[in-house]
């Protein structure tokens, strides 16, 4: 008669979950450290992009062209809720029915925080930035983060990252 069962013990089981879940507990944090970091770095690239795009269309076609978050038609400092750049050519920080919108990023995640010390960034037709230069900074999930990232805008148009390495969205 054959005794040789096929299968697991209730032991070798319990021994298999144990493990499994300590190595899941360990690698939890760093995956969250993980997805932080890919999501600043891809949305502060694509705001770079946006910034980039409407600088050159404010070059290329000859008109003030405008980046900020718009709240019923009005550029706000709610930067959460996304980035809109239009070519502004009525009233300033408004988007009139004269006005042509080129590009809108929708909403950006909830749990994360941007920061720029101003309602909006306006390109002159010259490329230059004067009166909207400054840092526009993006933290996933707290506002002290270390996966935090930024980019400067200075008064010539220019748009580079930041190498700062203590960057705050307070």
């Amino acid at each position: 008669m054959n005794t040789h069962q096929k299968g697991f013990s209730l032991i070798e089981l319990i021994t298999t979950l144990s493990i499994s879940t300590i190595l899941f507990t360990v690698g939890t944090p760093s995956f969250t450290d993980l997805s932080d970091q890919i999501r600043a770095d891809s949305n502060i690239r694509t705001i770079q992009q946006t910034l980039m795009l409407a600088r050159n269309t404010a070059i290329n076609y000859g008109y003030r062209v405008t980046v900020c978050p718009l709240v019923d038609g009005k550029c706000t400092q709610n930067w959460q809720k996304g980035l809109t750049v239009f070519i502004d050519s009525d009233t300033v920080e408004t988007l009139d029915a004269n006005d042509k919108v080129i590009s809108i990023i929708d909403e950006f995640d909830t749990k994360d925080f941007l920061k720029y010390n101003k309602n909006s960034i306006k390109f002159r037709p010259d490329g230059l930035a004067s009166g909207s230069n400054g840092t526009f900074k993006y933290c996933p999930r707290t506002v002290d983060s270390k996966n935090s990232r930024a980019i400067v805008v200075n008064q010539a148009g220019r748009i580079r990252f930041s190498t700062a390495k203590n960057i705050s969205c307070n």
